[in-house]
């Protein structure tokens, strides 16, 4: 059954209805979902009782793949020459400087990981005094060269920073042995001696003097980039974008972040929920797990508990999906109407419950926005908010949807009310009510995936509008009037946190320009 999505549903969605990707009845995608639908009903149950927010070892985990980083140190051991120069700047002129120098480094780095909050392997420090040597180690399989440039000539430091691997320069001025780099890295290796940059891959955003922090914030932006490059993605009722200039967002998602995107139709979905409802055991376990949630502490229920119960047997049929993708992200099309019927409930509660349970999941398949949510989600290390903002005005900006997760620091629950989805005043959707006081990220896409703008701002109050069910003021910490001539696109993301570096960092790498307001 997929029911005609009336006028009245529409009316909130978009200002331009008719062009709005989330009112378009989606077509089958390139790939047909696993043809025959030939999986058995015991397929969809749970090993373990349903629990809420928790996650079942046996089903697909969140995917966190490492940043592999290798180390690197540049020196050479000059020979002593009568009555002319015989040695560069730079502390590190013996072999025993330069022991010396890798177990200070070797010491950093350990102190570095500890410190970092993602996942992140450091490979032993390479000692390098040749371009053939530096050229053997950027054959490696890593993610990316940190290269500590004591010493050696223009062709090591070129041979080691190849424009395909992503590297970075470590210098010291006062945090150890001064190195020869720190005096002539932007004429020599970023200008090539001239005045024009050379574009070799590595930037002045690549160089960083005495401060691991400073290293750290770009490891974290470089994971946050290799998780997102490549994604998989499952998008029940295909992909879409919202508005005109959201025509072509799958295939720029595609193009520029290189997105496997894999369309489940629904009439795929209807027959797994079909098989689903048939399942005592499974019915069963989804009741608990959603007696469970609602008996959480500050969480109070405004709608049907049977909307609930099936949200939760709806969750159990996403992560089915997940499972047989092996892939940790998925997107709703059509969410303000056909998902309703298939499922006789909503897709806002079980979105949250696969954000919180460290998924990635994102109402209205607008893949305008959903490469932010991804990056900004493997940045932060929490769940992200797809939101639709309002007009900026007086430092404030409205901000709300109906799928907020519940668990925006990535740990604690914050208080909720389960209502009905505005729109369509049916189902069950989060009312989330966000820290009072909390910094937060938030990431404004254009649609051309060109420019994107971004400002911190600190969560002002969780109004109650005649507006999508969760709902922030957030306080811009930055110039309103340049946010309101940058924005572009539509949805934006949110996330609890400080991240401003991060991703302007990353979309730099992706070739796509940052405003930060």
């Amino acid at each position: 059954m997929t029911p005609t999505i009336s006028k009245a549903l529409n009316a909130g969605c978009c200002s331009n209805r008719a062009d709005c990707g989330n009112c378009r009845p989606g077509g089958v995608g390139r790939r047909q979902f696993l043809a025959g639908m030939s999986v058995a009903p015991a397929a969809v149950a749970l090993s373990q009782p349903v629990a809420a927010q928790t996650r079942d070892p046996e089903r697909q985990q969140p995917i966190q793949l490492p940043l592999k980083v290798q180390p690197v140190l540049t020196y050479s051991v000059p020979t002593r020459r009568e009555a002319t120069s015989w040695r560069s700047w730079g502390a590190l002129q013996t072999e025993q400087d330069a022991s010396e120098e890798k177990e200070r480094i070797a010491k950093e780095l350990a102190q570095m990981k500890t410190g970092a909050d993602f996942p992140l392997e450091i490979l032993p420090l390479a000692g390098v005094k040749t371009a053939d040597e530096a050229a053997a180690v950027a054959k490696a399989a890593h993610d990316v060269t940190l290269i500590y440039a004591a010493g050696g000539g223009a062709n090591v430091l070129e041979a080691l920073t190849p424009p395909e691997k992503r590297n970075l320069i470590f210098l010291r001025h006062r945090s150890g042995p001064v190195y020869l780099w720190y005096e002539i890295v932007h004429p020599r290796l970023l200008r090539k001696t001239v005045d024009e940059y050379a574009h070799t891959g590595t930037g002045t955003e690549d160089v960083v003097v005495d401060s691991h922090a400073e290293v750290l914030y770009r490891l974290r932006a470089l994971y946050g980039l290799k998780n997102t490059m490549g994604k998989r993605i499952v998008a029940v009722g295909g992909p879409s974008g919202w508005g005109a200039g959201g025509r072509q967002a799958p295939d720029l998602a595609r193009q520029i972040w290189k997105f496997d995107i894999q369309t489940v139709p629904y009439p795929d979905l209807a027959e797994r929920l079909k098989r689903a409802r048939a399942d005592d055991a499974l019915l069963k376990r989804c009741r608990a797990g959603a007696d469970a949630y609602l008996k959480q502490p500050r969480t109070s229920l405004e709608t049907s508990k049977e909307f609930v119960e099936r949200c939760f047997l709806l969750t159990e049929v996403f992560h089915d999906l997940l499972d047989e993708f092996h892939t940790d992200a998925m997107t709703i099309n059509q969410c303000m109407g056909t998902i309703m019927g298939v499922s006789q409930t909503t897709a806002c509660l079980p979105l949250s419950l696969l954000n919180d349970s460290g998924y990635m999941a994102f109402c209205e398949s607008d893949f305008v926005v959903i490469p932010s949510g991804v990056l900004l989600h493997y940045v932060s290390g929490k769940p992200t908010f797809l939101n639709d903002p309002t007009y900026p005005h007086d430092g404030v900006v409205t901000m709300a949807h109906c799928t907020a997760p519940r668990k925006m620091d990535g740990k604690q629950t914050e208080p909720v009310r389960i209502l009905t989805h505005f729109e369509s005043d049916y189902g069950a959707a989060p009312k989330v009510a966000m820290r009072i006081g909390q910094k937060v990220t938030t990431v404004v896409p254009d649609f051309s995936v060109k420019k994107w703008t971004g400002f911190v701002g600190e969560v002002a109050g969780n109004p109650f509008m005649p507006i999508c069910r969760s709902q922030v003021d957030v306080a811009i910490q930055g110039d309103t009037q340049k946010l309101v001539e940058e924005m572009r696109g539509f949805h934006w993301m949110l996330s609890y946190g400080e991240y401003l570096r991060e991703v302007e960092y990353a979309l730099k790498k992706n070739g796509i320009e940052w405003v930060k307001v």
